[in-house]
This record gives C-alpha cells, sequence and structure tokens, in this order.
C-alpha cells in the first residue's frame, strides 16, 4: 500500500490559456509559470515539494477538450462559501452552494471560465 495521496498531478483542459491563466490567479490569488510540452502550452499552478498533495496545470493543446463532466477535481479552501464568492467575481459560475459531507466537511461546485465543472472542499 502507498503511503502518500495516490493522486500527484492533474491537468485541466482550456481553449484560451490566458484568459484561464487570469481566472484562477484571479479566483485563488496565485502566479502561474508557463510552460510549452510538444503542441501543448501549460500554465503551472504552484506547487511545494515539501508539502503532501498535488499539482497541475491548465492546459491548452490538441487533445484537451473542457467539459462539464467526467472526472471531479477539488480544490481545498479555507472556507467554500468566500471562496465561490470570489469565483463569481472573478468571472466562473457557482453550481452547487456549501454543502455539508458529514464528518468530512464541506464541498461546492462551479464551473470556471473554460466551461470545467470543478469543486471546493474545507473543513468549516
Amino acid at each position: 500500500m502507498m503511503n502518500t495521496n495516490p493522486v500527484g498531478w492533474f491537468e485541466i483542459p482550456v481553449t484560451d490559456i490566458n484568459r484561464a491563466k487570469a481566472f484562477y490567479a484571479a479566483a485563488f490569488d496565485m502566479a502561474f509559470e508557463m510552460l510549452e510540452m510538444g503542441p501543448c502550452q501549460m500554465a503551472m499552478f504552484p506547487f511545494n515539494h515539501e508539502q503532501p498533495g498535488c499539482s497541475g496545470a491548465l492546459v491548452k493543446g490538441p487533445d484537451y477538450e473542457p467539459a462539464k463532466g467526467g472526472i471531479q477535481i477539488y480544490f481545498m479552501c479555507e472556507e467554500v462559501t468566500a471562496q465561490l464568492a470570489r469565483i463569481e467575481e472573478s468571472g466562473g459560475q457557482v453550481i452547487q452552494e456549501k454543502l455539508e459531507i458529514g464528518e468530512h466537511g464541506f464541498i461546492g461546485l462551479f464551473k470556471d471560465c473554460e466551461g470545467n465543472t470543478l469543486g471546493l472542499h474545507s473543513r468549516q
């Protein structure tokens, strides 16, 4: 059995890398590093190799298409309602307001500027 978190990387498909980068930078107050890998443009989310968890990238490429269904990614946050408000102010759309999930905390769902459906998770 692994002793680490099982997910090590994620990629969020985008059609407009600059718009998506601006949305996530505003909604989550973070900076991105740009990288090109073959035909793909990637905006890398910050990552601290000394901490648990994973990071990922916004990716524009020939095989990447934003979607509303499929794999669900949840971003950790301090408090779901406040983060959903920031996402809405940044041009996203709230799909599911803060919802209690018992002993595991709270979740909320949103649609980003590219049409991807993503989630938020907090302990409070």
